[in-house]
Parts: structure tokens; C-alpha cells; sequence
């Protein structure tokens, strides 16, 4: 049976409510405006998933201290900064089922705020002497940036091969979690070798995710019976449907290629593409990737000493590829 997160993260428990307090307290601003949309910013916040892989990570290299709040607030603030730039550029007026920034306060005020956040990132490191800490999470800000421009420019030819799309999710999705992980055991005791290796395990936990994130498109849903499809309407190529063109005639790839360019919001094109990846194995595929990732990380994580520490991090890995939404 899979453990909830509840369970998960019992041996950081207090360190999680600990943390909710510290990042609050880090992005306060004297201009009530920003106050206020950074309060907001803050009473949304998800599962945490991203401090939870911070304060694990801590614990099996070595402890939590200090750093490793410093460690988690970066993380958040700078990939914050991100999600409200993404939602400007995407004109998203809707995140994790609230409004977005800019949907309640317009565009301008939405770009100065996510300046505002990553400002504030980059002060609580340097007024801490925390450099290597903001190297690691600058560097997956890059990969993160280059992976989302990368994807851009392969879309429009729909080109997307199994390297390339390798490359773009552990650029876009693979680094920001690694970085979690290199931040957590650097914090820790600052030893650059245990921070690679877990550089190297977040990484792979990343690549299993969004290769499991690519998977639900392929999901019925409950209250249709049918899949979402919604990568195929994005024109989005992801490793299920790559497969399905790898494995293709010339004349199905090009025919495959058309409904998506072209008839990407036609319901029963849509369903019968999703159909013919579903019979052309490329659910299948994609899974078996999806473990091979998990095993990886998993191989990783148990050269560390057995702790509560590390068998949580064991069980997020398998809720990461178990989880049904």
C-alpha cells in the first residue's frame, strides 16, 4: 500500500511547519500592495512538495540546520518568481484552481512581482554567504528556462525525437527537483560529492515524473469516461505519442502529424489518436521508462545509510509515479 504524504513526511514534520513560518517571513515588503499579493502567493501553496525533497535530502546527508531553510525558501522563491512569469507568458488566469497574479492584478504588476521574488532569492543567499547554494538553484532556473525555450522551438516543426524530449523534461521538469535534493545535502554539510549524487537522484525522480505528469493525457477521466487529451490539443509531443510516430509508416506519420497540427480540437480525431497510441504501445513504453528512472533513483538512494529519513524519500519516489492526479 502507498504511503500518504502525511506519512511521508513525518520525519521532517516540524521542519515543513517551521519552514511555512521562515518562508513567510522571507518575502515580506514594506509597499502594502506587494504584501498583500505575496500573502496570497503564500495561503495558495500546494503540497510542498519541493521543501519536503529539501528537508529529506538534509536529513539523509547528514541534518537539517539553518542552511537547509535558507536552501528551501531559494528553491521557492526563485521557481515562485517563475510560475508567475510562465502564467503572464501562458495568459493563464488560473493556478492550481485559484486565480493567478495576473489575473487579479494584471500583467505589469505580475512581472514586477516575480522580479521582486527572485530579488529576494538571490538576497537571503548572498546575505548569507550561501553562494553554492544559489549556484545550484540558479543553474536549474537556466535548464529550466532553456528546456521550456527548447520545447517552443521544436513544436512548431513537431520534430520532437526521443533525445530531444528526453533533454527538454529533465531541463524543464528533472532540474528544479534535483536541485531540491543538491540544495537539502549541501545544506547539510556542504560536501559537493553527496550534493552531486543527489543532484543525480532528483534528476532521475524528475524524469520519472513528468514521463508519469505525460501519462495522465492518456487517463480516462471520471466524469467523461474519456482521456483529456489536452497534450495532443497543445500540440505537446510526449513520449507516448513519439513512440506511436517512431513505430509508424510514412503515411500514418504523416497523417498523424496532420491531426495534430491540424485537427488537435476535433474530440473524436483526438480520441482516436489517443487510441491508436493506447493499441500502438505506447502507454506501455512510456511506463517501462518511467520505472527505469524510478529504479535508478532507487539504486541512488540506498547507497545512503538506512534512516526514517531515507525511507521517506524511498516512498515519495514511488508516490511520485503512483499518484492519481
Amino acid at each position: 500500500m502507498m504511503s500518504s504524504l502525511k506519512q511521508i513526511r513525518e520525519p521532517v514534520k516540524d521542519h515543513i511547519l517551521k519552514f511555512e513560518k521562515y518562508f513567510r517571513a522571507s518575502m515580506k515588503s514594506n509597499v502594502p500592495m506587494l504584501d498583500r499579493i505575496t500573502r496570497y502567493i503564500v495561503n495558495r501553496k500546494g503540497k510542498q512538495m519541493r521543501p519536503l525533497f529539501v528537508f529529506l535530502s538534509a536529513e539523509i546527508a547528514g541534518g537539517v540546520n539553518e542552511s537547509t531553510y535558507r536552501g528551501a525558501a531559494l528553491v521557492e522563491l526563485l521557481h515562485t518568481a517563475t510560475l508567475v512569469h510562465d502564467d503572464v507568458v501562458d495568459d493563464s488566469n488560473e493556478r492550481r484552481g485559484f486565480f493567478s497574479i495576473n489575473a487579479l492584478w494584471k500583467n505589469k504588476i505580475s512581472v514586477l512581482v516575480g522580479d521582486f521574488l527572485l530579488s529576494k532569492g538571490l538576497l537571503l543567499s548572498l546575505d548569507n554567504n550561501d553562494f553554492e547554494l544559489l549556484k545550484i538553484v540558479s543553474n536549474a532556473v537556466r535548464e529550466m528556462s532553456e528546456g521550456e525555450l527548447l520545447q517552443i522551438e521544436k513544436a512548431r516543426k513537431l520534430d520532437i525525437k526521443e533525445d530531444i524530449y528526453y533533454e527538454i523534461i529533465r531541463k524543464k521538469t528533472a532540474s528544479l527537483i534535483a536541485s531540491c535534493c543538491a540544495c537539502g545535502a549541501y545544506s547539510s554539510g556542504g560536501d559537493r560529492e553527496i550534493s552531486e549524487k543527489m543532484w543525480q537522484f532528483g534528476e532521475m525522480v524528475g524524469m520519472a515524473f513528468q514521463i508519469k505528469d505525460d501519462l495522465f493525457d492518456y487517463q480516462k477521466v471520471n466524469n467523461t469516461g474519456k482521456p483529456t487529451g489536452i497534450d495532443i490539443r497543445d500540440k505537446k509531443m510526449t513520449l507516448p505519442l513519439i513512440y506511436l510516430l517512431n513505430h509508424s509508416a510514412k503515411a500514418d506519420k504523416r497523417r498523424i502529424i496532420n491531426i495534430i497540427k491540424n485537427h488537435n480540437t476535433d474530440p473524436d480525431k483526438v480520441t482516436g489518436l489517443i487510441q491508436e497510441v493506447i493499441d500502438g504501445g505506447g502507454i506501455t513504453y512510456a511506463e517501462e521508462k518511467m520505472i527505469h528512472y524510478r529504479d535508478q533513483a532507487l539504486a541512488i538512494l540506498d547507497s545512503f545509510d538506512a534512516s526514517p529519513a531515507r525511507k521517506s524519500m524511498s516512498d515519495l519516489v514511488l508516490f511520485t509515479i503512483e499518484r492519481d492526479k
